[in-house]
């Protein structure tokens, strides 16, 4: 089992209960996935730029990222139906709290100028997205490999009614919101 997984079941559920005063166990909010969502730009000029980036994903989530298609054409992108614009990788279960794990212990950590994470960034339904710049805060990417700097976007998707509740959730998981708010 996932180090952060038997933490959660072990002491922070029970440190929920008592804040929160749930009269259940299974009114506690818990993490049901996390989504990661890569986009390539340049896979129309570059077509190795999608192998790139898929062994970059897959080094870094421990799963093999899924290929996203265009399903509109957009003249103003140079973008046809069915052309390949991104990546997408969902995690459950041990391996999502094995990369949630590693995203706030070691990634977040060597974010150059982090201050913490923005508090806005919750959808009013209890999940919170994350915006990265770059995939190089990974240690698992490998700099010889790459050929240019990817963002990508993280959302976790919690079981929590309202945002309060998230964010008290991801607080006890070791998330680094900003003090404050």
């Amino acid at each position: 089992m996932a180090r952060l997984k038997e933490a959660y079941n072990k002491v922070i559920v029970a440190e929920l209960i008592k804040k929160s005063s749930y009269k259940n166990i299974h009114q506690v909010p818990k993490l049901e996935k996390i989504v990661i969502n890569m986009g390539i730009s340049d896979a129309k000029e570059n077509p190795k730029a999608i192998e790139i980036a898929s062994s970059e994903l897959s080094l870094i989530t421990g799963q093999k990222p899924l290929l996203r298609r265009a399903k509109k054409s957009i003249s103003a992108f140079k973008l046809r139906v069915g052309t390949p614009n991104g990546l997408k990788v969902t995690l459950r279960n041990n391996i999502m709290y094995e990369f949630f794990d590693r995203l706030v212990n070691i990634a977040i950590p060597r974010i150059r100028d982090f201050r913490g994470l923005d508090v806005s960034k919750f959808d009013g339904r209890g999940n919170y997205n994350l915006g990265l710049n770059e995939q190089y805060i990974f240690p698992e990417v490998i700099l010889d490999k790459s050929d240019k700097a990817r963002g990508m976007n993280i959302t976790v998707v919690t079981t929590a009614n309202t945002d309060s509740e998230a964010k008290e959730l991801l607080a006890a998981l070791g998330m680094p919101f900003k003090k404050g708010k």
